[in-house]
């Protein structure tokens, strides 16, 4: 709820960013999923029981936004526009709030006046081996939602190197990111020149067999190389989120959410371990509202 009155809720810096980028929402979901995760959920594995008990017919939930009301009824409105989500595998969720978790973190320490990030390219490459992992998972890759899911990722990873190069941050050493298509295509190819290896292996007394082989992997090699070039090509009109157009505001978006979100991860592990000290939850606050209170002025500098 906290995140969603931070987005949605009578926010100037943020209104028309959660108007055109809905994609918060399933940020939004990702971190729930992941602070569920973390205790033992004896009504399955699935948001569906907490969204019934807390969010279906809650009064704060189901109360209209006043602020972007022209787009949204609610916040349920907003979470019922990703219904999907609710119904997927919270152990599946936390894995790409994982992911998402080290992209925030890339915005967090971006610093434009370093030509070359090295923190940014540490976490670079950790999110990309997380993305990657996932995208080699076929129980992920065959479920539409989480596809869905990889590609947000996908397009706010390449925003982020998008606006690194924007400020003139050498970014051009960061990984990229393979498709779903380019990574079965490899595989497939993989498949076929084990195959060929195998007969050569059975077949190597015979010469003619040789040469069939180093003909038919070189043939392999070059239909794949062709194949990715091909799906590259074709593929790259339509990698367009609706986060690619909104630029600066969402450098400004994921580095306050990843904020947020890392203080709330604390308070939600000391309620879990019973220590609910005033003192503590205060001090939480006035960090979030610092926070929050540095982004705005970073998003108004930016603005101007």
């Amino acid at each position: 709820l906290y995140l969603l009155d931070a987005f949605f809720k009578d926010s100037s810096v943020f209104s028309s960013v959660a108007k055109n980028n809905i994609n918060i929402v399933e940020y939004i979901i990702m971190w729930l999923s992941y602070m569920l995760n973390l205790i033992k959920n004896e009504q399955g594995n699935s948001l569906e029981y907490f969204y019934d008990i807390y969010i279906k017919n809650h009064e704060k939930y189901t109360d209209s936004i006043t602020s972007v009301d022209a787009y949204y009824n609610s916040y349920k409105d907003l979470i019922d526009k990703k219904n999907d989500l609710i119904n997927m595998d919270i152990k599946y969720i936390s894995k790409f709030y994982d992911a998402f978790n080290t992209l925030c973190m890339m915005y967090i320490e971006f610093n434009e006046k370093t030509l070359h990030c090295s923190n940014c390219l540490q976490n670079a490459n950790k999110f990309v081996n997380k993305y990657k992992e996932m995208n080699q998972n076929s129980v992920i890759t065959s479920n539409n939602s989480y596809a869905q899911l990889l590609s947000t990722l996908s397009n706010d990873y390449d925003n982020f190197k998008n606006y690194c190069n924007s400020k003139g941050v050498n970014c051009t050493n960061f990984p990229s990111l393979a498709t779903i298509e380019e990574i079965q295509t490899l595989e497939k190819n993989s498949e076929q020149l084990s195959a060929h290896s195998s007969e050569q292996t059975v077949n190597s007394s015979l010469q003619d067999s040789e040469q069939i082989f180093t003909q038919s992997s070189k043939h392999i090699y070059t239909q794949g190389s062709e194949q990715i070039s091909e799906q590259r090509s074709t593929q790259a009109p339509e990698v367009t989120s609706p986060s690619s157009s909104i630029g600066n505001k969402l450098f400004t978006v994921l580095s306050v959410f990843g904020a947020i979100s890392f203080f709330l991860g604390i308070s939600y592990k000391y309620s879990l371990s019973g220590f609910r000290k005033r003192a503590q939850k205060q001090y939480l606050r006035e960090k979030i509202k610092n926070i929050k209170k540095r982004m705005n002025h970073s998003y108004m500098i930016r603005r101007e």
